[in-house]
């Protein structure tokens, strides 16, 4: 039993676990939830190499919030709640599953020495996912599929089979090129770095653990002599106190940088109707847009009864400093969308309030547009929203983000209805 006593105003319960780096405990009176506690330890090759590190709990556990809110605020599904005072932070309660899953965009470290002939730098497309399993004593040694499955982990009243594993596979994948995509945003190149999966008290897969600098390469401007990581710790061969603080400056740095990240606000769904009667058509639009994360206005204005005023609110959105998108929703003779396109360089969505007993002729309107003008039609409120988003996702990594979130979530939802029906 651990001494009680209070983190971040938290007071703990039993030690749950220990470990080189933290220690986790329980939570009086929220069996759902433990607290996991950072060490100002430092270590390496599993624990044979380590040193106190001044600092570094607090830095792990800001860098681990921040990695941890972004992969929140787009949707994946983690351990994760809030911090707990300047060292630790809460978390849903997890029994772990004992493997780590590595993501790679480039080839360098372990994975050349495991496959020799292949030039560092060799680039992944898809990245490469490889799984280890936990095991200090035999140096962590790396795990197929097949052995995972065969293992036949019980997690929290979870039994690991083959769907478990796709679905920690690819989630594992979709953090890293979130993560990705996000460093981009400061020029840094995420290299490779590996997650951990728990299963809470309910039986849902999470990304738990810790996501810190401990977890990744991450070498700034692509340049591998900048690495800014715990490499730089591994490689080295005597440990001085000025070459911890080199190291201790590197996590500072990448702290700094996510306290610096500015999500882009660079993008605005103007969503047109031509008719007020057309305004739950449009909110049902709007509320798909804002799920992407995308800036919406909703407006009123027809191509065939107003052609002047359309123009003027077309000319209006050009002017503005961000990247517009319009959705135009007009039923039976569509010009709203086709006079936009005609008329502005800015991307063009018709989306239709389509009727059962006029279905054919609305859309025609809308497909059947002269030559020279490309705007797209599609049926759906949601595909319009989706459409949209493709777009804006181009340039803006938190809308990317939260569309490859939805593509997990379609698969996840298929492979855990496939696997009821064939248990049922």
């Amino acid at each position: 039993m651990s001494t009680i006593k209070q983190v971040g105003g938290y007071t703990l319960g039993p030690l749950i676990i220990e470990g080189k780096t933290k220690q986790v405990y329980e939570l009086p009176g929220a069996p759902d939830l433990c607290l996991l506690l950072n060490k100002d330890r430092i270590t390496a090759g599993d624990g044979v190499k380590a040193h106190d590190l001044a600092g570094k709990a607090a830095i792990s556990n800001k860098t681990n919030a921040k990695v941890f809110e972004i992969l929140n605020s787009v949707g994946v599904k983690t351990s994760f709640v809030k911090s707990a005072g300047d060292v630790a932070f809460v978390s849903k309660r997890c029994d772990m599953i004992p493997i780590e899953w590595v993501t790679r965009r480039l080839a360098t470290g372990s994975f050349l020495r495991r496959h020799p002939g292949v030039q560092e730098g060799y680039r992944f497309y898809p990245p490469k996912h490889e799984t280890f399993f936990k095991d200090d004593a035999n140096h962590d040694p790396q795990w197929s599929a097949e052995q995972i499955i065969s293992a036949k982990f019980k997690v929290n009243g979870l039994e690991i089979g083959p769907t478990e594993v796709d679905i920690m596979t690819r989630t594992s994948i979709l953090v890293f090129e979130v993560l990705e995509k996000v460093w981009a945003s400061r020029n840094c190149a995420l290299i490779d770095m590996k997650i951990e999966f728990g299963v809470d008290n309910s039986g849902e897969l999470l990304v738990a653990d810790v996501i810190d600098s401990d977890s990744w390469r991450l070498w700034p401007s692509g340049d591998k002599r900048l690495m800014v990581d715990k490499q730089v710790y591994r490689n080295l061969t005597t440990v001085t106190a000025s070459d911890l603080d080199t190291v201790k400056r590197n996590f500072e740095w990448v702290v700094n940088q996510l306290d610096h990240l500015d999500p882009p606000n660079d993008h605005l769904v103007v969503i047109l109707m031509g008719s007020p009667s057309d305004k739950e058509h449009c909110l049902n639009i709007q509320a798909h847009c804002e799920k992407l994360g995308l800036n919406t206005e909703l407006r009123v204005t027809s191509a065939h009864k107003g052609t002047e005023e359309t123009i003027k609110i077309v000319r209006y959105y050009e002017s503005l400093p961000v990247k517009v998108i319009f959705i135009a929703v007009a039923g039976r003779s569509n010009g709203l969308g086709p006079v936009i396109s005609g008329n502005s360089p800015l991307p063009v969505i018709n989306c239709p309030p389509v009727k059962s007993d006029n279905v054919e002729r609305d859309v025609w309107s809308s497909l059947n547009v002269p030559s020279g003008l490309g705007c797209s039609t599609v049926l759906y409120p949601e595909a319009a929203a989706l459409n949209a988003a493709n777009i804006v996702g181009l340039s803006n990594y938190v809308v990317w983000c939260k569309l490859r979130v939805k593509q997990l979530e379609n698969y996840v939802g298929l492979a855990k209805a496939d696997k009821k029906l064939r248990h049922d």
